[in-house]
């Protein structure tokens, strides 16, 4: 039998169907507003109400029960934001009449700082990686796939690319005159980042090792439209199989592996920009923010740049 009209699945795909259509939220948005939700319907139906007849009251209860359940605040905080936009929404629709989520409090948390690597750290990965590509015992294979690493650094660095951006790539974004790259990021939106010389160079080293590859076996398959292409289903590498070769890479370097991921170097991007000068609106440009609250965790970054500016440069920084 189908879910009846308001029935809470119903409701949820309703809500779902919206902020895809309005806000473009892309599968792993809308995955974690369903999972989010369908826990709550779990607990409302074990308290015999619904999304249609919850109280406030009910709504403390859930958000209780997940403190009993060891939920971090962060994850308390997340499901309580997913819940009180769909109560916004049943209310706009009309569905309700009230929002019983409007007066509710999250767990108080601060927002911590992003974990940002020096330059000098950066550089230290970089020429590892590199170093790597030309180790004498290294057969077509291994020098294939330092290379790949190398160039998956070089691009991560030089454009601040989200993981999952960087590694699905198309095999255009490494044409030897491209100065821009077209990037699809969330909720399918398309925005354009600028390339390096060093990330250049790195993609054009690494397609020489793919291309000695494929003569060494001599294979005739044609070309995948992937610039980092995998047999796996995607059809191009899978974002936890760099984050793996990046730890293990780290370690190798001298570096925690614990405080080294793509999304730190991605970190490392805009903090490095924002210490040197860059504008804090381009540096929400380059990195696919909607919102510019999303990139203020950064602005330690510019509090810092600005005492050190007025300590160095102050003409009475130094007198008492």
């Amino acid at each position: 039998m189908p879910p009846g009209k308001n029935s809470d699945a119903r409701l949820i795909e309703l809500f779902l169907d919206m902020i895809a259509a309005e806000q473009g939220a892309g599968k792993n948005t809308l995955d974690a507003y369903r999972s989010d939700l369908t826990d709550l319907s779990d607990f409302l139906g074990h308290a015999k109400s619904s999304f249609v007849a919850a109280d406030t009251e009910v709504l403390r209860g859930y958000l209780a029960d997940l403190d009993e359940r060891g939920y971090k605040s962060t994850s308390v905080a997340r499901k309580l934001s997913a819940f009180r936009h769909l109560f916004r929404f049943l209310l706009t629709e009309r569905i309700r009449a009230d929002d019983p989520a409007a007066i509710l409090s999250g767990p108080k948390r601060g927002r911590g700082l992003p974990k940002v690597l020096s330059i000098a750290d950066v550089d230290r990965l970089l020429q590892h990686a590199k170093d790597l590509i030309e180790t004498p015992q290294a057969n077509t294979q291994q020098r294939l796939r330092a290379a790949r690493l190398y160039c998956l650094l070089e691009v991560l660095y030089a454009t601040g690319l989200r993981v999952s951006e960087l590694v699905s790539l198309p095999l255009s974004a490494a044409r030897r005159d491209a100065r821009m790259i077209v990037v699809r990021g969330k909720g399918n939106k398309e925005r354009l980042v600028p390339l390096n010389e060093s990330s250049k160079q790195a993609m054009a080293g690494y397609l020489a090792a793919l291309d000695e590859l494929r003569k060494e076996k001599a294979s005739n398959a044609s070309a995948s439209k992937w610039l980092f292409p995998s047999f796996g289903e995607s059809g191009h590498l899978t974002r936890q199989h760099f984050a793996r070769e990046l730890k293990e890479l780290a370690g190798a370097a001298g570096l925690s592996p614990r405080l080294v991921s793509p999304h730190v170097l991605r970190h490392a991007f805009a903090s490095h920009l924002l210490h040197n000068g860059a504008d804090l609106r381009i540096v929400q440009a380059l990195l696919g923010h909607t919102d510019i609250s999303t990139t203020q965790i950064y602005t330690h970054v510019v509090e810092e740049r600005l005492k050190s500016l007025v300590r160095d440069l102050h003409p009475l920084a130094d007198k008492p």
